[in-house]
């Protein structure tokens, strides 16, 4: 039987190292289904794990999109499986590690279908978050479709957008055409979730962007700052850096704005990996045998 290991958990709990041993034991693979990790103008930013890391053991979908491209969950879940199948037949184990969400459920258990709406009605929405600023379209979404806004990237203007015109253009909410039934999927899917205490997550997240901006992140932010309006650089740790740029925060005030966004959206990760009662979770410092063995069971 096929078997996809899937690694989850909040920024910066430890989700590559754990990934990359698991992949030595079972000699096998890893899958990023981290949906900023695709792009290879986007290192430190994104945390793409550095070359010790990726000769550990192979990697697949790190880096191997450039930011001009329109690539989305739809095109992942695509080419995530068509890869898995491959893989699959030299070994029935497959390891996929990330953060981002609705990626890992569009591989595990397939995209949802939205009826398509008038595109004039997104056209107005970036319109509006352009003049009216993006709070005023969270707080919209927040009337229309509360359990959209509570689990949802809605700092990502992307996101934002689709789930709002959605609302808009059918007059029913977003969520209310998620989790129809799917295709079935041709392996055994275990998911593997870690966690911590939110003070332990929140002290590894304010280390990490330190780490960020000493290893380089304000030059590799000039270099994409000339694209900024780009969807895949409406992201944490860019977008704040966009504003410094501009002239309108102070860097020391951008970097605290990573840390607090980068914060909110460990919040969000775990509120939606939370939601699958079949993830087995384990604290950031469990011993790896121990979560190897509960695999093997």
């Amino acid at each position: 039987m096929n078997t996809l290991i899937t690694i989850v958990g909040p920024t910066a709990i430890g989700k590559t190292a754990l990934s990359i041993k698991l992949a030595q034991h079972f000699n096998t693979n890893i899958l990023s289904c981290d949906s900023r990790q695709f792009y290879k103008e986007m290192t430190i930013g994104t945390a793409v794990p550095d070359a010790n890391e990726l000769a550990a053991a192979p990697h697949h979908f790190i880096q191997n999109r450039s930011i001009f491209e329109d690539y989305n969950v739809g095109s992942f879940e695509r080419d995530a499986l068509e890869k898995l199948n491959k893989l699959f037949l030299n070994n029935p184990t497959q390891i996929m590690v990330g953060g981002s969400g609705l990626y890992v459920d569009a591989v595990l258990k397939g995209l949802d279908y939205f009826p398509k709406v008038d595109p004039e009605i997104r056209v107005e929405l970036t319109k509006r978050i352009e003049v009216e600023g993006i709070e005023v379209l969270q707080e919209q979404l927040k009337q229309l479709d509360l359990e959209t806004y509570t689990t949802t990237a809605i700092d990502n203007p992307q996101r934002l957008t689709r789930a709002l015109e959605i609302c808009i253009g059918t007059g029913q909410t977003y969520s209310s055409f998620k989790n129809k039934p799917k295709a079935p999927r041709n392996f055994k899917a275990i998911k593997i979730g870690l966690n911590a205490d939110r003070e332990i997550i929140y002290d590894r997240i304010n280390q990490r962007v330190d780490l960020m901006i000493q290893n380089g992140l304000l030059d590799e932010a000039k270099t994409v700052y000339p694209n900024k309006a780009l969807n895949a650089l409406q992201t944490v740790g860019y977008r704040e850096l966009f504003e410094y740029f501009d002239g309108n925060w102070t860097l020391e005030f951008a970097i605290s704005e990573i840390k607090k966004n980068t914060r909110r959206f460990a919040k969000r990760q775990l509120t939606w990996f939370r939601k699958d009662p079949d993830t087995l979770w384990f604290d950031y410092k469990d011993d790896t045998d121990t979560i190897i063995n509960k695999i093997k069971s």
